[in-house]
């Protein structure tokens, strides 16, 4: 009987976790294409393909669903980045221009602009900003110490931590310019300077 139990109760896990993936990506598609103010928990469960009952079952307000949206967006961000770390060329000569392709292209995509989203909507909503604040927090040490370690530098040496952080602050701030109007050759220009001035500072060049 119990072994009974134990085969059914699996699939049936497997479909809830199915179910809440697909309603967390058609929140952060919605987030992107419409906005924090557009999306709707209704217009999320029509993505999703899933019933308005099973998605309020799982998230009962659009509070709850944006929450675990923040953190799916979270899970998803330092994902993307820690893949597209593994293809980086070994060559120093390349290896820095690279490194900041990668961050460019993290802070250009689709997850990066449903993050801007909530970052907005947090600003005027305290239990958003609860929720968003330490999750940002939490996903900014963690792009930070991935930086240093692809850059490969010391932070020890005088200089480079705010090295570091200027060039996180300068990806960020390209990613922002581009949720405008598409930045990408002014991007690469700016990015082709700073990876030849980091190179010079810590003796690269």
């Amino acid at each position: 009987m119990a072994s009974s139990v134990a085969v059914t109760r699996v699939p049936q896990e497997e479909r809830t976790r199915a179910m809440r993936a697909r309603l967390l990506e058609a929140t952060v598609e919605l987030l992107v294409e419409k906005g924090y103010a557009g999306t709707s928990t209704t217009l999320v469960s029509e993505r999703a393909g899933v019933s308005r009952g099973a998605q309020l079952h799982h998230f009962p307000t659009k509070q709850d669903l944006v929450v675990a949206a923040v953190r799916h967006v979270t899970e998803v961000r330092g994902a993307e980045l820690a893949a597209a770390a593994e293809g980086l060329p070994t060559d120093p000569g390349r290896r820095t221009r690279a490194v900041l392709q990668v961050l460019g292209d993290h802070f250009t995509s689709p997850v990066f602009t449903a993050a801007l989203e909530l970052w907005v909507a947090a600003r005027t909503d305290p239990a958003l900003l609860a929720e968003v604040a330490p999750l940002e927090q939490k996903v900014g040490r963690e792009t930070h110490r991935l930086t240093v370690e692809l850059l490969d530098v010391d932070e020890k040496e005088p200089g480079v931590r705010a090295l570091v952080q200027t060039t996180l602050d300068l990806v960020r701030g390209l990613g922002l310019a581009n949720t405008i109007s598409d930045d990408t050759r002014r991007r690469k220009n700016i990015l082709d300077h700073w990876a030849a001035t980091i190179d010079t500072y810590v003796g690269r060049a």
